[in-house]
């Protein structure tokens, strides 16, 4: 599933091709997505201007001056920017559900293969809508501090896994991105959240960020389904040093990595660095 970095990288990507173009016309192919689309959503979009291309958790938002159309990339959602012009060179595929048409000759195309994603159009204030009003704090934000995450940790004891990948303590710190925090602050994935002091929690918060900036910058991590808005794969892949690498050797201590199951997510972590 596309995570924070993955979706930010996406909406850079994004921004330069929608940004102040007006929508000329709507392609809905399949509206069966996790949600279905509105019927009307072609009369909420045509001829309006895309003000601003924004991102709250893993959603996509494009502002528009009467509302908002938030796009979310599900399990293996994907956007491209195609040009009309070059149109033939890009025949649709099977699970190319929607295009949005833009005046700059662009057209914004959304594929889905698992359709488990969604495009919801709002005229509500966005932090009032149902999806969005309980999220807590961006990660890499000012309101994501160390004090916050620790007062968060002590009012519920359950594992830190759980506790950083909690949306409603704060937002887009997915499984791949919390399995590597941890890795790096020395912290295993089933320590109770209210046994942690002040000072871990403040280095695990400098940790999430440090980790998601890189694979920002690294355009994310491709697994399996991510692709960037020009069909690329993300690069952080090649720096993940416990996600996916159940008995290889640690990259401090040449320690096996362990895989624990936490509910449904997969934990690796290595024995000897994660002990706190």
């Amino acid at each position: 599933m596309p995570e924070l970095p993955e979706v930010e990288t996406t909406r850079r990507g994004l921004e330069p091709y929608l940004t102040q173009q007006t929508v000329t016309h709507l392609v809905v192919r399949n509206g069966k997505l996790r949600w279905p689309v509105d019927p009307e959503l072609h009369k909420h979009l045509c001829g309006q201007s895309i003000l601003e291309v924004t991102r709250r958790a893993k959603y996509l938002i494009l502002k528009f001056s009467h509302g908002s159309l938030m796009i979310h990339l599900g399990m293996s959602g994907s956007l491209r920017i195609l040009s009309l012009d070059g149109k033939d060179e890009h025949p649709v595929q099977k699970h190319d559900h929607i295009d949005i048409q833009l005046s700059n000759d662009k057209i914004l195309r959304y594929r889905d293969p698992r359709r488990f994603g969604a495009m919801i159009w709002t005229e509500l204030p966005l932090e009032q809508h149902k999806l969005i009003a309980h999220l807590g704090p961006e990660p890499l934000s000012q309101d994501f501090t160390g004090i916050a995450f620790y007062k968060s940790c002590m009012k519920r004891n359950r594992s830190i896994k759980q506790q950083i990948m909690d949306s409603s303590i704060v937002v887009g710190v997915g499984n791949i991105y919390a399995n590597e925090a941890l890795f790096l602050a020395g912290m295993h994935p089933a320590t109770p959240s209210q046994q942690i002091t002040k000072k871990q929690a403040a280095l695990l918060v400098t940790i999430i960020q440090q980790v998601l900036t890189a694979a920002i910058e690294q355009g994310g991590t491709t697994l399996k389904d991510f692709y960037n808005i020009e069909g690329k794969p993300g690069y952080f892949v090649q720096q993940l040093r416990v996600y996916g690498r159940k008995n290889e050797p640690c990259v401090h201590c040449s320690s096996p990595i362990q895989l624990l199951k936490q509910g449904q997510r997969s934990s690796f972590y290595c024995p000897k660095c994660q002990i706190y």
